[in-house]
């Protein structure tokens, strides 16, 4: 009998992983938490379905999993534009544009990162991605403040408030009843990055591109 050294029993063992977490990201991306079946999961992995459970205890915390890695790319984008150069107004409507701009183009996925009903363990990993992501938020609140851009409020607050109300506009264009391309998704991602930001400029109406050129 060959037995396979442990270096390679570990890398079968990740990519078997990895196969799975992608399977399921692809399940929910069709279909939500609710719907996506654990055997299709692991049909698409190419794994045996007992072998999922070999690598995640339940269900929910696979998903959570899912949760967690699509969340890291989503603020890693966000971060990009935060970080970047430019007036800290014009980046607050880039990243909060960007954002939901990208949540409308995969409706289904951010649907069930932001407001689908779920299981506990996932919705305490859909917390902590808010609360990642009202940091991004908070850390240009805070330059733009330092920098006579915005008014001199709580970043903090002014952060937790403009994360929550672009989120939860995207709700209704996310949500399972909404019809897919009803509107532009450009021009929505444009309006709620500019009333979401709106609330912490010096001036009512700054003179901004709608989103940077960048962007378009």
């Amino acid at each position: 009998m060959v037995v396979m050294p442990a270096r390679a029993r570990q890398r079968k063992r990740q990519a078997a992983r990895a196969r799975i977490l992608e399977a399921a990201r692809h399940a929910v991306a069709r279909s939500g938490w609710k719907d996506a079946q654990i055997a299709l999961i692991a049909h698409r992995a190419d794994v045996a379905t007992g072998s999922v459970y070999r690598h995640f205890d339940s269900k929910a915390e696979l998903y959570a999993e899912v949760l967690a890695v699509v969340s890291e790319r989503e603020i890693a984008v966000v971060a990009a534009i935060v970080d970047s150069g430019g007036p800290a107004a014009q980046r607050l409507v880039d990243a909060i544009y960007m954002f939901c701009l990208r949540a409308m183009r995969a409706r289904q996925l951010a649907y069930a990162l932001i407001a689908e009903p779920c299981e506990p363990e996932i919705d305490r990993a859909r917390l902590k991605y808010r609360a990642a992501l009202a940091e991004q938020i908070r850390t240009l609140v805070a330059e733009g403040i330092e920098r006579g851009e915005f008014i001199d409020i709580d970043a903090r607050l002014a952060a937790s408030c403009i994360t929550g109300a672009f989120m939860e506009a995207l709700v209704g264009p996310l949500a399972p009843e909404a019809a897919p391309g009803s509107r532009n998704s450009k021009e929505l991602a444009r309006s709620m990055a500019a009333l979401a930001a709106r609330m912490v400029f010096r001036q009512s109406a700054p003179r901004l591109q709608a989103v940077s050129r960048g962007l378009r």
